[in-house]
């Protein structure tokens, strides 16, 4: 719980994608402050949208988009520990973006996904069970000054699990819309 003055009604998630962090607004003075991964360069964007459902341990569809950039994916993937959507998920209305979990907590402070927003596992289900469908999400836009060390912007940053070793861990990059603003697509 940090100090985070708003004047948005408690239960708003607030994503300062600049600075890789969540806020779940609990009154105007306090916040809950999760560490996220964000959107790498040409995949950010900004805006409102609303919690449409929610999954726990959510089975992974890439986008058409994300298979023509990286043929090797899976077309699908059951949910479960090795999924890069981690242990739970959120929709965020019509588009194909989520606040989700990740396989790779490695990635959380970094500007690696497609557009999605990852929390660890641990703070995902913490953050699920505290959103309700229908909550307000509010995607603040990036700033141009960036912290040093955001990671490396490339569509490698999104690993299959080694089926030789199952406790390999790719990352979680899934979203795929680009910079140009929220865009309405069909959720997968």
């Amino acid at each position: 719980m940090v100090d985070y003055a708003s004047h948005q009604t408690p239960g708003t998630v607030i994503i300062d994608t600049g600075n890789t962090f969540l806020y779940f607004v609990l009154n105007d003075r306090q916040a809950m402050r999760y560490g996220i991964g964000v959107g790498r360069e040409g995949f950010t964007w900004s805006g409102e949208q609303t919690v449409a459902r929610k999954a726990e341990w959510p089975d992974w569809h890439p986008p058409a988009e994300m298979v023509s950039r990286q043929p090797y994916l899976p077309r699908f993937m059951a949910g479960g520990p090795g999924n890069p959507l981690g242990a739970r998920a959120m929709y965020l209305g019509e588009t194909e973006y989520r606040i989700h979990g990740t396989n790779n907590p490695d990635t959380i402070g970094k500007r690696v996904s497609s557009g999605c927003i990852r929390l660890t596992n641990e703070d995902v289900v913490d953050l699920y069970e505290r959103v309700k469908v229908g909550a307000k999400v509010i995607v603040l836009p990036a700033t141009a000054a960036r912290r040093p060390s955001q990671g490396t912007p490339t569509d490698a940053a999104f690993r299959l699990p080694d089926p030789a070793s199952p406790s390999k861990r790719p990352s979680a990059a899934n979203a795929q819309m680009p910079s140009s603003g929220p865009k309405i697509a069909e959720v997968q």
